[in-house]
């Protein structure tokens, strides 16, 4: 008895992570405008570093962890915008960002912008460069204090409206004496050239990096918690065929005019007999055998991309469904 009560415990709070699974937003993060602090960032890793990436790719992480929402794989965001000519100057604007977020088939889209990013000292008598005012200048190693000012302005976009839902701000502040806005966190020329990866515990530990990270999960606590009013979008079956099949990548003649979405699993069935009324012909019902799964990694308005996993033999002509 107490075997069948555990297995059926099982199986309930297997169907209820199921469920939650499938009500779950799906959004998009697109990467960050700082165009108004992009002198300060060169300044500080000596040439243009894209921390707008940087910092969308930390806010990824943030929302993939706490599980409010099912988030968007970068590369397919990186390849549709790519495929849109989608400008750096566009990352902030709601409407470009709205057209983008429907073609990728999410409840919503994240915007956002870096507003502070650099170093406020108490102490104006530091001979740095650009420390005029004490704001945001770079200076070496020694000074008595160094404080680390990071603040993010992100905002969540209905791409059918374009409408913004909710916006967050983030402030992160980090001190420590007798250090660099780098320093006590990498090696020399750890953060040069460019490469610099934001979500690096050597970033991490240097107190720009703290400071970035809390104006991080501060925004990412504010999106989580207005999870709830993002309006629900309605979710049309899909029913369609295979159109090619090149090993394990199948093209659908399905897209999002359909209602197919990057990120979606459509089952893939090998079509049996149709079983029709006999006083009408209408079909009631086909004996399919379903294959495995296709994962939509790209879809247009009438074609769609994906990943196939399943038994072999998949073939031009099988019917996919959701």
């Amino acid at each position: 008895m107490r075997r069948h009560l555990f297995s059926l415990t099982l199986l309930i709070s297997l169907a209820a992570t199921s469920l939650h699974a499938q009500d779950k937003k799906r959004v998009a993060v697109m990467n960050f405008e700082y165009g108004t602090v992009s002198s300060y960032v060169a300044q500080i890793f000596g040439t243009n570093v894209d921390i707008g990436k940087g910092i969308a790719d930390m806010l990824v992480d943030r929302l993939v962890n706490d599980g409010t929402y099912s988030v968007i794989e970068r590369k397919a965001l990186d390849k549709l915008i790519a495929e849109q000519n989608f400008s750096n100057s566009d990352r902030a604007d709601p409407s470009s960002a709205a057209r983008i977020g429907k073609l990728l088939g999410v409840d919503a889209i994240i915007v956002g912008s870096i507003t502070q990013f650099g170093r406020d000292d108490k102490s104006l008598n530091l001979g740095g460069v650009g420390a005029a005012a004490g704001k945001f200048g770079l200076g070496g190693i020694g000074k008595k204090e160094s404080k680390a000012v990071v603040q993010i302005t992100t905002r969540m976009v209905n791409v059918e409206t374009g409408e913004i839902l909710a916006s967050a701000q983030g402030l992160g502040e980090s001190k420590r004496g007798g250090v660099s806005l780098l320093g006590a966190g990498a090696g020399p020329g750890g953060f040069g050239g460019g490469g610099v990866d934001m979500k690096s515990s050597n970033f991490g530990a240097t107190i720009l990096g703290e400071a970035t990270n809390e104006a991080v999960t501060k925004s990412a606590t504010q999106l989580n918690a207005v999870a709830a009013k993002l309006p629900a979008r309605a979710v049309a079956p899909v029913d369609g065929l295979v159109a090619d099949v090149s090993g394990n990548s199948l093209v659908l003649n399905v897209g999002t005019k359909a209602g197919v979405k990057v990120g979606d699993k459509l089952t893939v069935a090998r079509m049996g007999r149709e079983i029709k009324d006999p006083a009408t012909g209408k079909v009631l019902r086909r004996t399919d055998s379903d294959l495995g799964t296709v994962t939509i990694t790209q879809a247009d308005g009438d074609s769609s991309e994906g990943t196939f996993s399943g038994q072999p033999g998949v073939k031009v002509g099988d019917r996919v469904k959701k």
